[in-house]
């Protein structure tokens, strides 16, 4: 399913797919950073958007610089809501402990990622229903 979104763009760099069946759009830097090891910074992208009512962009790290270099996304997911109209800007993060990291104007830093979003009703009760898994929490399937 295709949907169309408006966008606005103060950088060289459109969000775009990389290859046909991706999640994931990429996001690129429209400023040039250096990031020393266990340093963050926010990076503009340049880019704003205008989702319709009922979707949500969530913005992620991209595996490769993760894999690569430790660069990670500090609040991942990012949450863009619908109503959001500023710049879409990611604050990553070098978890290298010895090398920095360089960031070009056009290089790709995180994916953009759009989805439909469910609203709930939140209804106050006295008890939940029970479960298999009841209040286990963290661990509690007992498997690695």
């Amino acid at each position: 399913m295709t949907q169309n979104v408006d966008v606005l763009i103060s950088a060289a760099y459109t969000p775009a797919y990389a290859h046909p069946g991706d999640a994931g759009a990429d996001l690129r830097a429209a400023e040039a950073f250096v990031l020393a090891p266990g340093d963050r910074a926010t990076v503009p992208t340049g880019v704003s958007i205008a989702m319709p009512d009922g979707y949500v962009g969530f913005v992620v790290p991209r595996s490769g610089l993760a894999a690569r270099h430790g660069i990670t996304i500090v609040n991942s997911p990012g949450t863009v809501d619908a109503g959001y109209r500023g710049e879409i800007r990611v604050t990553i993060l070098n978890t290298d402990s010895r090398e920095p990291f360089s960031i070009a104007v056009g290089d790709r830093i995180a994916q953009l990622i759009l989805m439909p979003v469910s609203r709930a009703r939140f209804i106050p009760v006295e008890t939940l229903p029970g479960s298999h898994r009841g209040e286990g929490g963290f661990g509690s399937t007992g498997h690695n």
